[in-house]
C-alpha cells in the first residue's frame, strides 16, 4: 500500500519481509489546466522530470534529464519527455537500479521544471510517486502530491539517499525557479 508523503517526510527503502528495494522508478504525472467555458481550453505545459546525482559532499556528480537520458555510469535511466502532460498516469519515468548506482553517489534528487516557463497554477493533478520496479506487479511505494499551485516554474520533488546498505526517499517539495536541471542546481544545493 503506497504512503502519501507530505514535505520533509522519509520512507525507508527496506522490503517488508528484509532486505532493500533493487530497481524502483520515480513517475512523473499532471495535466493542464482547463480554462473557459465548459472547461475544454488548455494550454500545452512541458514539464519535465529530472535527476541529479550527487556526492557525499553534496557536489554534483551526473544530471539525468530530457537532453542526457542516461547516466554515465547507465544505473540512472529517463524514458523520455512528453511534452504535453496528455493522457493517464505517468507522463515521465525515470529508473534506478540501486544496486548499480556507484559507490560515490550519495544522494539522487528528483526535479520537475517547466521548460516552456509556465507556473504551476497552470497545472493540475500533478504527481511524484516511487514505485517499486524490480517486480511484475510494480507496487507504489510513495506518492507525492505537487498540486499546490504557485507562480514557482520549478519544485524539488523528492531524493533518495543512501542509509547503511539500504536507501531513505524524502519528500522535499521546495519550489523554485528555473527551466531545465541547469537552472535548478543551486536551489537544490540550498536545500539539502
Amino acid at each position: 500500500m503506497a504512503v502519501d508523503l507530505a514535505k520533509g517526510q522519509k520512507l525507508s527503502l527496506e522490503k517488508s519481509g528484509g532486505g532493500s528495494l533493487t530497481r524502483v522508478f520515480m513517475g512523473l504525472g499532471w495535466d493542464a489546466v482547463r480554462r473557459g467555458f465548459l472547461r475544454k481550453k488548455s494550454i500545452d505545459v512541458d514539464l519535465d522530470a529530472s535527476c541529479l546525482l550527487l556526492d557525499r559532499s553534496g557536489k554534483l556528480v551526473d544530471t539525468v534529464w530530457f537532453q542526457q537520458l542516461r547516466s554515465k555510469d547507465g544505473s540512472v535511466q529517463h524514458h523520455g519527455d512528453n511534452r504535453t502532460g496528455e493522457g493517464e498516469g505517468d507522463d515521465e519515468v525515470i529508473v534506478v537500479d540501486l544496486t548499480a548506482v556507484p559507490a560515490g553517489v550519495q544522494t539522487l534528487v528528483f526535479t520537475v521544471s517547466s521548460f516552456t516557463g509556465e507556473d504551476f497554477s497552470h497545472i493540475e493533478n500533478a504527481f511524484c510517486r516511487l514505485v517499486d520496479a524490480a517486480g511484475p506487479a510494480q507496487t507504489e511505494l510513495a506518492r507525492y502530491s505537487l498540486s499546490g499551485s504557485g507562480t514557482h516554474t520549478a519544485q524539488i520533488m523528492a531524493s533518495l539517499t543512501r542509509d547503511g546498505s539500504g536507501w531513505t526517499m524524502t519528500a522535499i517539495g521546495a519550489p523554485a525557479s528555473g527551466r531545465t536541471i541547469r537552472d535548478l542546481v543551486p536551489a537544490v544545493a540550498r536545500v539539502l
